[in-house]
């Protein structure tokens, strides 16, 4: 059984097997387990650099919190419908799949970037790739609909005057289209990193567009916080950003060892790691000022493609920078 299969069922299970996290009487409901979502991605080191030094527990126990526990999801989508049923206080998320997520009723909201750019399009050894209308006609697997992947990949077809429906695009997690290059079952991947570096260093193909190029400084993920949280435990949240801060700050002066984490905590190869974060064209980020443009921009190209019904989410919407503004200030 493949691993994004065991993943995404976990995922769904989500609703059956994490606890609420809150003990005491109706007034109290005082929050002692704090729950994160997280993708296997390098874009998300942020969490796993602060769940691995501790920081997460250490930092959040004057507030009651007794124990952090994450859970890994294969992409935005699953990931946010775990979010809208109660079960992840906060996670760490492409910015695209909160907006649908929004749109369908979560109480939620962006507090802080986590990164931007970072994903790349990798096309098989037998494709010659000549821009993006050479894409026509191809199988192309990529994050599910309404993910940061599949926003972007659309945008940049439709601005360079491509149908996205001219292209056979997959919804795929990044083992099962990293499995799908490999087998030539597809001819390309539009993915985020490390898969492109994994691809590329086992010889199934290369990359040949960056997302930085086809929509430069594009939000990618971001830390969206449960309204619940906000309302009941400001102080927590701002204790939340501002160990989110540490660990970003951390992992741009101290990369290798947030290779090391990532490889250890995903199982991924440590050279494969490196190679990636050596070579993409991401950059780790906290503030959520930096995103709020493009994630606008995101909520109306989702909004055109249908994913947010007639819901045209604004920025008011979207973000709560108060948390990091106080922090910072």
């Amino acid at each position: 059984m493949r691993r994004d299969f065991l993943i995404t069922a976990v995922a769904v299970g989500l609703v059956a097997v994490i606890a609420l996290g809150c003990i005491g009487t109706d007034e109290e409901k005082k929050i002692t387990t704090l729950r994160i979502g997280y993708q296997p991605s390098t874009h998300q080191v942020a969490e796993m650099v602060a769940m691995e030094e501790g920081w997460w527990l250490s930092d959040l126990l004057p507030f009651g919190i007794e124990k952090v526990q994450d859970y890994e999801f294969p992409s935005g989508p699953p990931e946010m419908q775990a979010m809208l049923g109660g079960n992840l206080d906060i996670a760490f998320v492409g910015a695209a799949p909160p907006i649908s997520a929004i749109a369908q009723g979560l109480d939620a909201k962006i507090v802080a970037s986590v990164q931007k750019n970072g994903s790349d399009l990798v096309v098989s050894p037998g494709v010659v790739y000549e821009g993006p209308q050479s894409l026509v006609g191809l199988k192309v697997a990529t994050f599910p609909p309404g993910s940061i992947q599949d926003t972007v990949f659309k945008k940049w077809l439709q601005e360079n005057g491509i149908d996205p429906a001219e292209i056979d695009i997959k919804s795929m997690g990044p083992g099962d289209a990293t499995t799908a290059i490999s087998a030539k079952r597809v001819d390309a991947v539009f993915l985020p990193h490390p898969s492109p570096s994994i691809i590329e260093l086992q010889g199934n193909g290369e990359a040949v567009v960056a997302s930085g190029e086809m929509w430069p400084n594009h939000a990618c993920c971001c830390l969206v916080v449960s309204g619940e949280l906000m309302r009941e435990e400001p102080e927590m949240v701002e204790q939340i950003v501002k160990t989110h801060i540490r660990a970003t700050e951390y992992i741009n002066e101290n990369p290798t060892r947030a290779a090391e984490i990532y490889s250890a905590k995903t199982g991924q190869n440590l050279t494969m790691v490196q190679h990636s974060i050596e070579n993409w064209d991401g950059a780790w980020i906290s503030d959520p000022h930096e995103i709020i443009p493009s994630v606008v921009e995101f909520a109306r190209v989702d909004y055109e493609l249908g994913y947010t019904g007639e819901t045209l989410l604004t920025e008011d919407d979207l973000f709560d920078t108060d948390f990091f503004d106080r922090v910072t200030s």
